[in-house]
């Protein structure tokens, strides 16, 4: 695998058309399983193809349970490694049980500890709200423990049921309660209020960040960056079209050994293009500019304007001179209006 994934760089190297790196991120799987040797030899074949700015974050996801203090040492000492994010999840053990977790609440706590003491001081956790083993006592113990910590960053998420998956199954058949929403919106309005007084920044819906911690990566992604994605299942985009490669890890792997790109490719039309610009722009700070908005086409910009109207009036959309932001109120109903305000492709 780490071989396929370093000949992808090599036969990508002209993806991003020489820009320098701002930053780079280890995810989508279980990084934190290459070892010392295997982050080397992926990290050297990046470095020999692409300029890396010097202060470059770069992150690597993790679970708990694979933070060992030998482990972080190494990568603080041996790797550009400048960031982790922590797949914390929970720090009760009912929690951890109920999502099929494979660290316990001891490893939560202590992989914080260790971070700290290996010299990692920029960090991002991990947390799930609204499961039904959550109370809303669990939940204030989770966020007192993450701040008292220290972490810079949270990432928190409302537990949902996608189709095709267990919990779904468990769902429909009795065996698990589905999602509480009244206690996940309650959940998610208490995580709000306390990180707000805390002097955290909602800057994403599901992600707060001290002043200046905000994750660059992510937010290269919200504000429609090009960007390339390496291994099975990445995807990569270039402002025009979108790519993703192969999930089957052993297909991935044949192709590359016979020099193949196994992805596939979509061209986006602009209707397209306009719908992830509203779609990711409404859920950050920043929100959806007028000005961008029009660039699509005056076709769009008059669409939005009469979609847009009836969420101004209801105060779950703001408008502040040519930018539109998601009230408070608004983002609980987040998915809601962008699907209101989403382009249909037999629009005139």
């Amino acid at each position: 695998m780490v071989e396929a994934i370093v000949q992808e760089l090599e036969l990508q190297r002209d993806y991003l058309a020489g820009a320098e790196l701002q930053s780079i991120y280890f995810g989508g799987g279980t990084p934190s399983l290459l070892d010392q040797r295997e982050l080397e030899r992926i990290f050297e074949k990046i470095y020999s193809l692409h300029r890396v700015s010097a202060d470059a974050e770069i992150t690597l996801e993790a679970n708990p349970d694979d933070l060992s203090p030998q482990r972080l040492l190494d990568w603080q000492q041996h790797t550009p490694i400048n960031r982790l994010s922590i797949g914390i999840q929970s720090f009760q053990e009912a929690d951890l049980r109920w999502m099929n977790r494979a660290h316990t609440a001891e490893h939560a706590h202590n992989c914080l500890q260790a971070a700290a003491a290996a010299g990692f001081a920029d960090l991002t956790v991990d947390l799930i709200y609204g499961a039904p083993t959550t109370s809303d006592a669990d939940w204030a113990e989770n966020i007192r423990l993450v701040l008292d910590a220290g972490v810079p960053h949270l990432s928190c998420y409302c537990l949902t049921v996608e189709e095709g998956t267990a919990l779904a199954h468990f769902v429909r058949k009795g065996e698990s309660v589905p999602v509480d929403e009244e206690k996940a919106a309650r959940q998610f309005e208490y995580l709000q209020d306390v990180l707000e007084a805390r002097g955290y920044v909602q800057y994403e819906i599901s992600n707060f960040a001290l002043p200046g911690r905000f994750a660059r990566h992510n937010s290269r992604y919200w504000s429609g960056d090009t960007y390339l994605g390496v291994g099975p299942s990445a995807h990569s985009f270039d402002g025009l079209s979108r790519q993703w490669n192969l999930a089957n890890n052993a297909r991935y792997i044949r192709a590359l050994a016979a020099g193949e790109l196994p992805f596939e490719l979509e061209v986006l039309s602009a209707g397209q293009r306009y719908n992830e610009y509203i779609m990711t722009g409404l859920r950050t700070i920043w929100g959806c500019s007028g000005s961008r908005i029009v660039a699509f086409g005056d076709g769009f910009a008059r669409y939005f304007a009469a979609q847009v109207e009836p969420f101004l009036q209801a105060g779950t959309v703001e408008q502040a001179g040519d930018t539109f932001r998601l009230s408070r109120a608004g983002k609980l109903l987040a998915d809601r209006i962008a699907a209101d305000l989403f382009w249909v492709e037999d629009n005139k």
